[in-house]
């Protein structure tokens, strides 16, 4: 987190100013429980998020907040409530068909293609809404060349704005750490979203990359238009990159604000710090 001296972790001073949210609610979640044998790990979860903005859920470990990420996406199936998206229920949707009806994820543990070099991996994700004909697959027609071209020239593209276009052909198990980080959501990104959700996005990240991704994600949403969700404990981060910013502890949110009233919310400080309610 931050280092004796440091600026205090839930400052907000240098958030970026960000657009105003249409009034269009992209991703409507009501009621949303998830249990495993009778445990609670989400209780009665409710989300409005509006496009174009930029979504922040932290709270401790354990709280709940990858399990959040795995039912929104249809990893997994909830126990209770509904989601709705571009006023479609997807409600317990397998994640195949959840993504290819606009919503990405990267994950706290990457998940690339790692024996396939790095424009092989984007290449992948922009496969996801590409029709392809098997009759050109297998007599390898000029139209299925072509298409191999546009997704190579895309592909490409992508990796030169992640910053990874000198790595195009190398294997992706052997990026350095944090470009590995920056290719699995250039991948999440070649599929075209509407909703990108980042897991614990700068995890084993030094300063550098983390601030490298912070200006990543706000040109994520300003130019590609894509509304982000993310989770992370890295607390200066949420409060500096996010519109609003929702608190789970124990399955439940205990506070939702902008990051000024998250901050500063008592039931915030005692769970991360361990006071009293209103101490």
């Amino acid at each position: 987190m931050t280092s004796p001296g440091s600026q205090d972790p839930f400052s907000a001073d240098s958030r970026a100013t960000a657009p105003s949210p249409g009034p269009d609610v992209l991703l409507e979640v009501r009621g949303l429980s998830k249990a495993f044998s009778g445990l609670q790990a989400l209780t009665d979860y409710d989300l409005r998020l509006p496009a174009g903005t930029i979504h922040g859920v932290i709270g401790p470990n354990g709280a709940g907040k990858t399990t959040l990420f795995h039912v929104l996406s249809g990893f997994l199936r909830p126990t209770a409530g509904s989601i709705r998206f571009g006023g479609r229920d997807i409600t317990g949707s397998p994640a195949y068909r959840v993504a290819r009806l606009g919503i990405a994820r990267t994950f706290q543990n990457i998940r690339l293609f790692g024996d396939l070099p790095v424009i092989d991996n984007v290449k992948v994700g922009l496969q996801v809404n590409t029709p392809r004909s098997l009759i050109g697959v297998l007599l390898s027609s000029a139209s299925f060349r072509r298409q191999e071209r546009d997704l190579t020239v895309r592909a490409t593209e992508l990796l030169e704005q992640f910053g990874l276009a000198r790595h195009r052909d190398r294997l992706a198990r052997h990026l350095p750490y944090g470009d590995q980080r920056r290719l699995e959501i250039a991948r999440a990104v070649a599929t075209r979203p509407r909703i990108l959700f980042l897991d614990e996005p700068n995890a084993g990240m030094n300063p550098v990359e983390t601030d490298e991704l912070l200006g990543l994600i706000r040109r994520i949403r300003d130019e590609q238009g894509i509304t982000i969700i993310l989770v992370a404990h890295d607390i200066p981060l949420v409060m500096n990159l996010c519109d609003r910013i929702q608190v789970l502890n124990y399955g439940r949110v205990i506070a939702e604000g902008d990051p000024a009233a998250v901050r500063s919310d008592p039931d915030v400080i005692a769970a991360y710090l361990g006071r009293a309610r209103h101490a």
